[in-house]
């Protein structure tokens, strides 16, 4: 290991910023395994300065596993995995609210990696919510109740079809990522399948009803879960600099892109690694 290697947990529930590593090039085993190590204990880890192309992207992004393609997002001209993510005063951020990426599918994302390529003069931060911690703070009543539902997730709540037709083409490709993509269900508490710690698996992005309760407390519980989780106390905040990456475990996280920019731009690129079912089992 390199003895220049540095991690710095950021607080107590989530987050550190890890340096004396160079991302764009291969990593050999030892740091990989511990780059999967600290996004075990710390959720989502920040890495500065560092320059990556669209391919040393993917490549990075395929040590963890198979990647996501986007059913409706653009993607880099030379690897369909990498999302871009261009926003502007024409084209406004749909990720400003606290989210999960992807749980619209049987098995949502392990875990994602983003790099800026192009930030605002000012603002246009991220914050991570730890969905562990979230759990954890809840009352153990409150919590044997969450551990026995399911929630279902819906990929038209983020993404509408009116964001959608500015063009034939766009709105047929949006209709057909709908058609393939039919709301689903996972568990309200997720199990990590490597750590076993438990984390609450509701975003506001995707997450409609709990279909095992009825409409109105369905609608109380969740809009208690969505506070809850954006509590502060369970939160860090990265203030991007240009070329810095993070990596997040989309298993037990949320996060939220703040939109306080426009009419300035911001281009981000993320890879996006396939998971596994979600699944709760008692600790």
């Amino acid at each position: 290991m390199s003895n220049s290697l540095r991690i710095t947990p950021l607080g107590p529930h989530i987050g550190a910023e890890i340096s004396g590593l160079t991302l764009a090039e291969p990593l050999s085993g030892q740091l990989f395994e511990l780059i999967q190590q600290a996004l075990l204990t710390h959720q989502v880890l920040f890495f500065r300065e560092q320059p990556i192309t669209p391919l040393s992207q993917r490549a990075l992004a395929h040590r963890f596993g198979d990647l996501h393609i986007h059913p409706v997002y653009p993607h880099a001209p030379e690897a369909e995995e990498i999302i871009v993510l261009d926003t502007h005063h024409d084209n406004p951020p749909d990720n400003d609210n606290w989210h999960t990426d992807v749980t619209f599918i049987e098995t949502p994302p392990a875990l994602a990696i983003l790099a800026a390529k192009q930030l605002p003069p000012v603002g246009g931060d991220t914050l991570w919510a730890s969905g562990i911690a979230a759990f954890e703070g809840l009352s153990p009543q409150l919590q044997q109740l969450l551990a026995g539902l399911e929630a279902e997730h819906d990929f038209t709540k983020s993404f509408p079809a009116h964001r959608h037709n500015a063009s034939p083409a766009e709105y047929r490709r949006w209709q057909e990522a709908a058609a393939r993509h039919p709301p689903l269900r996972h568990p309200v508490v997720r199990t990590h399948p490597l750590s076993g710690r438990q984390a609450l698996f509701v975003n506001e992005g995707f997450t409609t009803r709990l279909p095992n309760l009825p409409t109105q407390e369905s609608e109380a519980l969740l809009a208690f879960l969505f506070r809850h989780i954006a509590r502060p106390e369970y939160q860090v905040r990265w203030r991007w600099r240009e070329n810095d990456i993070a990596i997040w475990d989309n298993r037990v996280t949320q996060h939220y892109a703040n939109a306080d920019y426009l009419p300035a731009r911001r281009i981000m690129h993320r890879a996006t690694v396939l998971g596994d079912k979600p699944f709760w089992r008692a600790s």
